[in-house]
Formats: C-alpha cells, structure tokens, sequence
C-alpha cells in the first residue's frame, strides 16, 4: 500500500522529484517535468486534494484563464502521459531509487512511498539443465509443432461452435444473410481492404477492450456503483447523485475501480484475435482506461467497448469523427440529404435484453497520423458484437466494402465511418444492416 506524504517527509519527495525531472526519461518533456514538478508541490504543502482540472491547466500547464475544461482536453491528455512516463521511469532508471512516486489515475493527487527492501535471497548454484541427444531434438521439435497444431485447431473448434451456438448473422443491406464462421485461412480481397492496413504494417496490434469506471464505496466493501454518464473520476467527484448515495450508505469515501467488463469485449477480442491473430506476430490485449497516448501513437489500436478513449480525446486527433456515440444512439454532426440527425437505440433491458441498436465502427489515424486506430462502440455489446462480426465475415465484408465505395466515389477510402442497425434477442445479434458510411479526410 501507498503510505502518506507525512510518514515519508516533504524534503525526500522534493529530493526524488529532482532525479526524475533529471532523468533520461524525462528529458526533452519540459511539460510533463513542469506538470511533475507542481503536482509535487501541491501534495507536500497538503493542497493537492483541492486540485480541479482548472486550476491543474492554469497553473500547472500555463494555459490561458480562457481554457474550458469541457472543450479542451489538454490536462487529461497530459496526466495520463505523465502516470506513463513514472511507470517507464520505475521500469528502468528508478527500478533502485529508495522513493517510489505515483500519479493514481482520476487523481491530480501525487502518492508516494519507501521502496520496500526484500530479504536477500538464498544464494542456490543452478543446476545447468541436461541437454536432450540429438535425435531427442528432432522429436521435441515435432512434438512442438503438433502441439502448436493441434491448439489452433481446438482455437477454431471453439469458435466455430461459438458462433453456430449464438447465431450470429451477417450484414446485409436489405435482407438478413447468416454468416459461416471462417476458417482461420479464409482471407478474402474484401477483408484485406478492411484489415489489410493492420496486418501489413511493422507496428504492434494493440486490441483495447472497455474497463469502464465504476465507483467502489470505502465503508461497504464490495458495493460497487455505475453510471454511464460519469466516466471521468472529477465529475462522479461532483455528482449530487454519487453524494447523496454516498451519504446514504454512510460511506467513508470512494475509490474508482476499473475492475470489470463485460462478455460482450471478451467475445468481441476472441473474434479479432481468431481472425488477425494468425497474421500478426506481435498482438496483444489491454484495458482502455490504461492506454497512453504515446502507446496509441507507437502501435495499431483497435477499442471494443461502449465508452472509450478514442472518443473522449477524438479532437487531439488528424482527422475528426463526423459520427459520435452519444448515450442513446449515434450522432450524425453533418447530416447529408435524408440521413438523421440522430440514430436512436430502442431496446429494453432486463428481463428481456431485446430490441434494436446502433453500432458505429470508425478507422482513422492515429495521433501523430502515422498508425491505424479502429473503434467499434454501440451502447449494448450486441452492438458491437455484430460490428466485429460484419468485419470479420467474408460476406459481410464484401457488402461493406462495395457500399464504402459507393459512398466515396467508387474508391475503397482510407479513412472512414460505418453506421450499422443491430437488432438482438437475449443481447444476441440477430440482424445487422448497413445504415450509411462516411468518407473522413
């Protein structure tokens, strides 16, 4: 656990501040040395508790008194690379340094501790490991490469019995067409215009599915609250909802918790890994709520999930969306002739989980325009379940892209945004349909 600043001292937490704003890490990002530098001063003179995002932009980052924290997310964009650039710091140069500083997320509230000395370990020689003879070696190599055989054949068994099991249908324009599970070699023209910039490029895959934020109550263990509207942790801070509840539980006090998702993101990320998986050598899955935007710059991004980074920051990006996911649907900013304005769900919950959803799939560049980021968000994971799936299925695909290319001119377009109908039963997809797409520049 993090001790408090009292019980470590003002002076030693100055002193380690100075050797990471020194450090090799840190040089060449005076804003976040600056950014490090007053979030420090403020917890040693017991203010940090205080901070406000306002306050954090005007003095901490020398913005203007004109910033508006709801248009501007600049502070949000800064403390998340700074809480990356500590835990890279701490993995490397600091991994000896006797203080250990830390930037939780939702907080502008620095923590800090002693790093705790372990025992020395018993000194044990190893005992160097007897190598195999020669013909040994050439069966091992067999058995490995039957194993690794056999696993993705059980890999494919599993999903194919999966999506006969849910039902998953296809994307269609008009009409409703069932989609066969496709066989891990399955890889159409189609599907390459989708995927292909993903499976061609050097960069990592980095597949984010949503941790959401939910509220864990200090004085009831195990309470946890959520609400969809609050997903930074400076609004639940000020929500009279969240106060009044807090006060009716006779809580102590809250702690965010990122400790759940849903089956849907799970589900999504199996399809995603069963399809590029194969293709790619460097995959890997992660949360949205610990995403830097550093690693959306380093790596290909693909977000699975209701709520996301991508759309919270989506103005610190090249290319802005035309299509937002808004709480009840999607928002179309720049209506064309006979499109909505709005695209809204209608769906009942529990018991019955039943009804019509909008998923929004968008593919743009990345921050600094040299990678490919992909989002797939609706506001029931049947959503984004179907989304994934009218992606990924050959004849899907090929409707999307011929659609696509209508929609610019007769050219596949390199950055774009898809509209898709989703209808469910039980938070199953049983009908997606295409809805429009929008060429992004």
């Amino acid at each position: 656990m993090v001790a408090t600043e009292t019980a470590v001292g003002n002076d030693l937490l100055r002193e380690q501040v100075d050797r990471i704003v020194h450090s090799d890490e840190f040089r060449g990002s005076e804003v976040l040395c600056r950014l490090l530098i007053y979030l420090a001063e403020k917890a040693a003179s017991g203010e940090a508790d205080k901070l406000k995002e306002y306050v954090v932009a005007i003095e901490g980052l020398g913005r203007p008194a004109s910033y508006d924290p709801q248009q501007n997310s600049a502070v949000r964009i800064q403390v998340g690379r700074l809480r990356q650039k500590l835990a890279e710091y701490y993995r490397n140069e600091g991994i000896n340094d006797p203080l250990i500083v830390d930037l939780p997320k939702g907080r502008f509230r620095l923590v800090y501790e002693r790093r705790k000395v372990p025992p020395e370990p018993l000194q044990v020689s190893p005992i160097p490991p007897a190598l195999p003879p020669p013909e040994a070696e050439s069966s091992l190599r067999g058995a490995i490469e039957r194993s690794y055989t056999r696993w993705w054949a059980i890999a494919a068994t599993v999903a194919l019995s999966l999506a006969i099991g849910f039902g998953l249908r296809g994307l269609t324009a008009k009409s409703t067409v069932v989609a066969s599970p496709m066989p891990l070699t399955q890889w159409t023209p189609e599907i390459d215009m989708l995927w292909g910039s993903f499976v061609k490029s050097k960069r990592p895959l980095l597949v984010l599915i949503e941790d959401p934020l939910f509220v864990e109550l200090h004085s009831n263990p195990g309470v946890y609250y959520r609400d969809r509207s609050l997903n930074q942790w400076s609004e639940i801070e000020h929500s009279q909802t969240m106060q009044s509840l807090s006060t009716t539980l006779k809580s102590s006090g809250m702690q965010p918790s990122h400790y759940y998702t849903a089956f849907g993101e799970v589900q999504a990320a199996f399809q995603l890994g069963r399809l590029l998986g194969p293709r790619l050598p460097l995959f890997s899955l992660g949360k949205a709520s610990q995403v830097s935007w550093q690693q959306m710059s380093d790596n290909n991004v693909i977000f699975v999930g209701v709520e996301n980074l991508f759309f919270e920051q989506a103005g610190a990006l090249p290319i802005a969306p035309q299509l937002v996911p808004v709480l009840n649907g999607v928002k179309n900013s720049q209506p064309a002739p006979g499109e909505q304005s709005l695209y809204k769900d209608e769906y009942q919950t529990a018991p019955t989980e039943t009804g019509i959803v909008y998923a929004l799939v968008t593919h743009l560049p990345g921050p600094l325009g040299g990678n490919d980021v992909d989002s797939f968000t609706s506001n029931r994971s049947a959503g984004y379940v179907a989304a994934v799936q009218a992606f990924a299925d050959p004849t899907s695909a090929k409707s999307l892209v011929k659609k696509l290319k209508a929609s610019s001119g007769g050219n596949m377009p390199r950055y774009y945004q898809v509209v898709l109908r989703v209808r469910f039963r039980d938070d199953v997809p049983t009908e997606t349909t295409y809805v429009l797409g929008r060429e992004l520049k």
